[in-house]
């Protein structure tokens, strides 16, 4: 190991007068904050030949572990000591703010609020440009507007035409199915939404898990359009907890449609009225021996009609 090194790794030695200059140091600190947020001297560093910083603890609400450093030097052969700088810098225990992170990566989804506007970049990954249009042929070109309309207008009974549609109807089908925007959805934006959407309500979610059946055989599931529809839909059951938002086809909750089908219950049959017969009642009922009543005697007419073989 060389000298060089030996000496670059050993601590300085602070000068003598500079380390004196204590109260230079706190006049100093003193003026740059003020008398009662200047502390103790809590010790010195040797910066270079000739040049000392003094700390002092800083007495300040909100700056806990902070301390004054006061840069004190003098020149070579000199014994009048001047100042340097005065700053306030955090020590080895000081309480410092976080990392600044763009905003960006700051945001979190449910941040926004009303009257809040999100900017996306001109380069953004999640989008792609739309169909605007500005790739339209020129006036005089052959597939223009005016002479596609021109040629539907002469050839409206050809059915060839439908071979190649001019541009005017790309436009048409492009308004018509979503793409007359100036940017639409990518690739990429398609597959990190759908990998959003999986996490909170997908098939690895506990209630999917403990659910009788999955969403895509539930009757409250609204499906999606386009290419989105093969795997997730809209839930519009009100008591499940996934009212409203988008959840995968393989998602599930207790409310499913067919997971308990309360049966109906059965309805009373209708009373039934016989009124073409006439009910038969007797006109002397025999008297019940528990009432203590007696027999009428049968009178004489129906002795005789006994008689008689009459009924």
């Amino acid at each position: 190991m060389s000298a060089a090194t030996t000496r670059s790794r050993t601590p300085r030695t602070p000068d003598r007068l500079c380390a004196e200059a204590v109260g230079l140091a706190r006049e100093a600190a003193e003026e740059a904050a003020a008398p009662a947020a200047v502390g103790e001297h809590t010790g010195t560093v040797a910066e270079g030949d000739r040049v000392v910083t003094h700390f002092f603890a800083a007495d300040e609400p909100g700056y806990r572990g902070w301390r004054w450093a006061v840069t004190v030097a003098r020149a070579s052969r000199a014994k009048n000591v001047t100042l340097d700088e005065t700053v306030l810098l955090p020590g080895p225990d000081a309480v410092l703010a976080p990392e600044w992170v763009p905003w960006s990566e700051r945001l979190r989804p449910g941040d926004m609020g009303p009257g809040d506007l999100l900017p996306t970049e001109q380069d953004d990954l999640r989008l792609e440009p739309g169909y605007t249009g500005e790739d339209e042929p020129p006036p005089n070109s052959a597939v223009s507007h005016e002479m596609a309309e021109h040629l539907d207008a002469e050839d409206a009974d050809l059915t060839s035409r439908t071979l190649s549609p001019s541009r005017a109807s790309i436009a048409a089908i492009g308004e018509e199915i979503g793409l007359r925007r100036a940017r639409v959805l990518s690739r990429y934006g398609l597959h990190t939404a759908a990998d959003r959407w999986e996490e909170d309500f997908g098939a690895k979610a506990p209630m999917a898990q403990a659910a009788p059946a999955s969403c895509v055989s539930c009757g409250f599931l609204v499906p999606m359009a386009g290419s989105l529809r093969q795997a997730f839909g809209v839930c519009a059951n009100e008591f499940s907890p996934a009212d409203g938002r988008v959840v995968s086809l393989a998602y599930g909750c207790g409310g499913h449609s067919e997971a308990a089908v309360m049966p109906k219950p059965p309805k009373p049959a209708e009373p039934v009225l016989d009124s073409m017969a006439a009910d038969a009642f007797p006109l002397h009922p025999a008297a019940r021996a528990d009432e203590g009543g007696s027999v009428p005697p049968a009178s004489a007419d129906e002795d005789a009609a006994e008689d008689l073989g009459h009924s």
